[in-house]
Order: C-alpha cells, then structure tokens, then sequence
C-alpha cells in the first residue's frame, strides 16, 4: 500500500518534534533534521509499539509498510513474541550482553574471542541500533568500515559469524522471533595452508613437554596424531574411548556426533595418562577453571611452545596441526575417504587443497633424493 499522508514533501515540512502518523506508521521529524521511524496500531486486540529506526539508516516509507504488515501477520499466525509491558525496542548492545552472559553460562566456545569481537568491533559500530531494524545496508556499511580500517577480509568474516550466531542463539532461546536480517560474507582470497615438516613436529613437541602446562604435551601429540579440531581434543574423555578397537567418540563434533581413529601410539599414551589420573573416566583435559570443567582453548600456551621450537608463532596455530596430519595421510597414499573418515570433513571437496601440497611435499622429498644422488656420484 503507499501511502497518503506521509509523503515526501509533507516529511520536509515538518519541523523537529512534529510527526505525521498513517495506518499504524509514524515518522517525527528530529532536532538533527532526520526522521525517526516507528510503528504504534490495534491489531486483533494487541498494541503494537515499535521503534523501527532511522531515515540515516535506510528506514523510509516502503520498509515501513512492509514492517507494519510483517508485524500484523505475526500477530495473526502468534509468533508475536514481545514481552508484555515492554516499551523499549532492544537494541543489538543489550542483545549482545545477553548472548555473553548466555554463552558463559553454558560453557559456550571461544568466549574470550567472541567477547572480543563484540565489545570492540559489533558494539562500537551497530551497538545503538534496534534489532529488529538492521538491515543489509546496516551490515553492508559495517563490512566497508572494516575493510577501510585495514581488517582483513576473514577477519571481518570472523565477525559477521559471531554476529549471526548471537541472531541464531536467541531465536533458538525465543529472545528474538527471527533473524534480522541475511548477513552476507566478504569473498575471501585462498589463504597459505600451512604445513610442518617432520623436524618442526618433533620440535615442537619437545617444546611443548618443556612448557609449564601440565597437558599441552598430549595437547599437541593429539592434534598431530589425529588431525582433529582443537574443540573436539579440549573435550575428549577417557570412558569414550574404544581401548580394543582404538576409537574415541565425539558426541558433539563440528559435522555431528562421530568416532575417531586413534594411532597405536596415541592410545598407549593415553593409557599410561589415565593410570596418573585421579579422575580414570572423566576429561583427559581437565580443568577447575572453566564452567565446562574441561581446558577451553590451548592458544596461549601453544604459541609459548611455537616460540621455544623456534618457529613462526604469526603462522603456525593449532589448527597447523590438523593441516599437517591430513597433509601427511594423504601423502602417504591413504584415499581421500579414508582421510575424511579420520579427519571428520563434511565433504571430499574440502580435502582436495591437501592433495595439492601432498604433491609438493613429495615433490621436494624427490628433489632432496636427487640432490643427494649426484653429491654421492660427485664423491
């Protein structure tokens, strides 16, 4: 339906504090000289009173009869989920302490990242406006602030999925009746993967036995033996071992729930771990620390350990550990199934990079040969 009354010209005859109300619609002309837009109706019995935001921030006459119509229809089906009395829209600020609080509570993953990106990037920047108001534009112009700022494009990615996991939790939670809106991702360019050699590996594991953490030592013989993600190690546990038949059960692994191969070496690791532990059936990585009662994250300790092994702690994070295993299984010859059997990809597609460097790592294996033949026939 367009509308009659509030029409562009009469918007630029109001004067600040004046408003023009239509079917439920009111736009106030503000002290700046912008437009505060705003829903106030009857409908079957519930009153409507909603801030839908400002013209400097996309808000016009089209948006507003669409969020009038969307709000009556919600009214109809039920799913109008407003709390009763309230009178103040929620803005993403206090949506955003709600999902901290939320996330800390339930042991939530990587908090302290997530904490981080909020408090200093999505809250400074979209904190003041009403959630049910953003729009593409809103978080078209945030990408581009970033982006200007000199972020990087998977670092402002990184963002944007912790701003649509705060949408997705509260919907689940019944905080929010819907997602605002999509949150498209910046196209990011194909990064380095990078891959340690088998002097690095050893090195670092012997940095990490040094290390003051009393587990970072099986942390890392994890990761490299089992090409597993850091979050499924941290909350791994002994009684979901297979001792006989080797496997380790991963009830809440990234893809779904799923058992993981464990090498000989590993599992005689762990059992000698076990026998030291007071707790034989509990978190192989315990902690008194966390609302979990398992370690959360390695990432401090692990780059003391990078740095002690002499390597490059800007590159090599725990995840390095994962491509490794997978570069090496493949290297070996094992089949792109059999590798995604162990490593829990969801696709084959997504293993087809390791081929690539499998086929450099042998190529320079090859090369070392040939190096070595000619200095042998040069002697």
């Amino acid at each position: 339906m367009k509308l009659q009354k509030i029409t562009p010209s009469r918007r630029r005859e109001l004067k600040p504090g004046e408003c023009i109300r239509e079917g439920g619609i009111i736009v106030t002309k503000l002290e700046n000289g912008d437009e505060r837009w705003s829903l106030e109706f009857m409908y079957l019995g519930k009153r409507k009173k909603t801030l839908l935001g400002r013209k400097s921030e996309g808000w016009n006459g089209t948006k507003a009869v669409e969020a009038r119509d969307q709000a009556r229809s919600d009214i109809r089906e039920g799913l109008d989920t407003q709390p009763k009395g309230r009178r103040v829209p929620m803005q993403l600020s206090e949506l955003a302490s709600w999902y901290l609080a939320e996330m800390e509570a339930s042991g939530g993953k990587n908090l302290r990242r997530k904490k981080l990106q909020i408090e200093r990037r999505l809250v400074p920047h979209l904190g003041d406006l009403i959630v049910d108001g953003i729009t593409e534009e809103h978080i078209g112009r945030y990408k581009q602030d970033l982006i200007e700022s000199g972020l990087a494009p998977a670092t402002v990615n990184r963002d944007l999925a912790t701003l649509r996991h705060v949408w997705s939790t509260a919907v689940r939670r019944r905080k929010l009746r819907r997602a605002p809106c999509a949150i498209p991702k910046l196209v990011e360019p194909e990064g380095r993967t990078v891959v340690l050699s088998d002097e690095q590996c050893d090195a670092l594991i012997e940095a990490a036995k040094r290390d003051s953490h009393p587990y970072l030592w099986l942390f890392v013989e994890f990761g490299l033996n089992t090409a597993m993600r850091s979050a499924e190690i941290v909350s791994a546990r002994f009684d979901h071992i297979d001792w006989d038949n080797r496997r380790l059960y991963l009830p809440r692994a990234k893809a779904g729930d799923r058992t993981q191969p464990l090498t000989n070496s590993l599992v005689e690791m762990l059992r000698a771990e076990r026998e030291s532990r007071p707790d034989p059936d509990g978190w192989i990585f315990p902690s008194s620390l966390t609302a979990t009662g398992h370690v959360n994250e390695f990432n401090g300790p692990f780059k003391r350990a990078v740095k002690a092994a002499g390597l490059r702690a800007d590159l090599i994070t725990p995840h390095v550990m994962r491509h490794t295993a997978a570069t090496m299984m493949v290297a070996a010859g094992m089949s792109l199934p059999a590798v995604q059997r162990v490593t829990g990809h969801k696709t084959l597609t997504m293993l087809m990079r390791y081929t690539h460097i499998a086929d450099r790592t042998v190529d320079e294996t090859v090369s070392a040969l040939d190096r070595s033949l000619r200095s042998r026939k040069a002697g």
